[in-house]
């Protein structure tokens, strides 16, 4: 698929996100690979609203995280994008900020949730730094098809962006019963 093309998936599924409350506001970032070899992602920008996210918030990026396409910065996070691609082979990444991930992953255990194989990694403001943590995370969990970042959100991933979106739909349907099963609430 074209960049263009991608960019309009892209923008399409953050807006859905938005409305099922799943990426509010400048929350959130997604991104898809428009080429392996060199690897470029297409990838929103930082700072925009996923619910208004349109075609010309989304950037190409290299393999370094530097804008080859577009304008605007990519997201803060976008080396967690290009390692998963790169250690996944996934062809895209969507990162989700919902309440039920963000209040489970505060809650969970160092060994995670009940959902098998669902690591949870501690969060911080330099994320090319601990992209070496989360590729052996990865390697040690060859099934996993996500993470939660403790108090931040859902990362997954899918050979496309059809199935990543599938891996978000499930998984954040399952945060909501557990975390409804627990009794846990959140105010808004």
């Amino acid at each position: 698929m074209s960049f263009a093309e991608l960019a309009a998936q892209l923008a399409e599924i953050a807006r859905e996100c938005y409305a099922r409350g799943w990426a509010l506001g400048t929350s959130g970032n997604f991104s898809a690979v428009v080429n392996r070899n060199p690897l470029r992602l297409a990838i929103t920008t930082s700072g925009v609203d996923k619910g208004t996210l349109s075609v010309g918030e989304i950037v190409e990026i290299d393999e370094h995280g530097k804008v080859v396409a577009g304008s605007g910065r990519p997201s803060a996070e976008a080396s967690l994008h290009l390692a998963i691609a790169r250690a996944r082979g996934a062809g895209a990444v969507l990162h989700t900020h919902s309440i039920w991930s963000t209040i489970l992953s505060d809650a969970a255990t160092e060994d995670g949730l009940a959902i098998e194989g669902l690591p949870i990694l501690d969060n911080t403001q330099d994320w090319a730094a601990a992209v070496p943590q989360v590729e052996a995370i990865l390697a040690e969990q060859p099934a996993a098809h996500g993470f939660l970042i403790r108090g931040h959100g859902l990362y997954t991933w899918g050979r496309d962006l059809a199935e990543a979106r599938r891996h978000v739909e499930i998984l954040e349907f399952l945060f909501e019963v557990m975390g409804r099963k627990r009794g846990m609430t959140w105010q808004p």
